[in-house]
């Protein structure tokens, strides 16, 4: 995730934006079993729950340097493989931008039981900057797609794909690749894109704001989910909302006009490619450098992951794809 992405997307409050809060109890004194207790008593009937322990060996097999090729093929082979034992069939889809890079993303996809209810789109990058290992940029996002893809395993109106993109810290090259397809463009009714979900900070004035906020910044605490959309798809942004619980993180939603002349900053991360295709995507996030202060370092490491914050972020988006593939609009 890019670095100024959050100054643009707060200034665009001014023009437009609607926001929503549910607040959360949300603790670090919480303990992992509680968190999954509670999790497992909160859900909705209908809404599988995320495993714990799953999660957390993801996200310590993913948290290496993932910059270099090799690096980025050892990922490849520990995604493909999750997959595989979850019962889905994995693809490699290789890409070239120009002479300069190649990467490979990695596809899956389940079918629905209504194909004209349409699909709809997981999705994460799996590599890294130089010198991190990319704990929550972004192994926390591979490894909540990967939990999803063992619990969504039963059949449901719309179709759900599952995407891993390659290069992104480099150019959203993955992104790019894929959505130029224009069969992966076909009836699709949203993609949800995860961009670090595992930071967050609950201390006063932890969270921080660009200086030219036009607004009193709503909280100056880092223990919200934010839930980034273009204008045009509620569908989208309504299933986060309804989504969270008291006892899960507090999710906070924009809407924002897209493309507009003030918005050139907020087009750097793996929804930005949907978008210029008139696409409906969210972008899920921690908010990256406006609480993380171990974005794009080598400090990037699992120690620094609030497990009980990414535990409960992983269940919020469990349960709003969950009810995007209902396809009831």
């Amino acid at each position: 995730m890019k670095r100024w992405i959050w100054l643009t997307l707060l200034v665009s409050i001014m023009l437009g934006v609607w926001v929503s809060w549910q607040r959360s109890p949300f603790s670090p004194s919480v303990n992992s079993n509680q968190v999954a207790q509670m999790v497992q008593q909160m859900r909705p009937a209908t809404t599988p729950t995320v495993d714990s322990q799953r999660l957390l060996t993801d996200l310590e097999s993913l948290t290496f340097v993932r910059s270099a090729e090799a690096d980025r093929a050892k990922a490849r082979r520990y995604i493909i493989r999750a997959l595989q034992e979850a019962g889905w069939t994995a693809q490699e889809m290789p890409f070239k931008d120009g002479v300069n890079e190649s990467g490979v993303n990695i596809y899956a996809e389940r079918v629905g039981s209504e194909p004209s209810a349409g699909a709809i789109l997981l999705g994460a990058h799996y590599d890294s900057v130089e010198r991190s290992p990319g704990a929550d940029d972004n192994a926390t996002s591979v490894s909540t797609v990967l939990e999803a893809a063992r619990v969504l395993n039963a059949s449901t109106p719309r179709t759900l794909k599952l995407i891993f993109f390659d290069l992104e810290e480099i150019g959203l090259l993955g992104s790019q690749a894929f959505i130029e397809d224009p069969a992966q463009q076909d009836n699709l009714k949203g993609a949800v894109i995860l961009d670090m979900v595992g930071y967050a900070c609950h201390v006063p004035g932890c969270q921080s704001y660009p200086p030219v906020l036009p607004i009193k910044p709503p909280t100056d605490r880092g223990d919200f989910l934010a839930v980034i959309g273009n204008q045009g798809h509620p569908a989208l942004i309504n299933s986060f909302t309804q989504s969270t619980r008291p006892t899960l993180p507090q999710v906070l939603t924009l809407a924002i006009p897209t493309f507009g002349d003030f918005t050139p900053d907020l087009v750097r991360s793996d929804h930005a490619p949907f978008w210029k295709k008139g696409l409906g995507a969210v972008l899920v996030t921690d908010t990256a450098n406006f609480r993380n202060p171990h974005y794009h370092q080598p400090t990037d490491t699992i120690e620094t992951i609030d497990r009980e914050f990414f535990l409960g972020s992983a269940q919020v988006i469990v349960n709003a794809v969950t009810t995007l593939l209902q396809g009831s609009d």
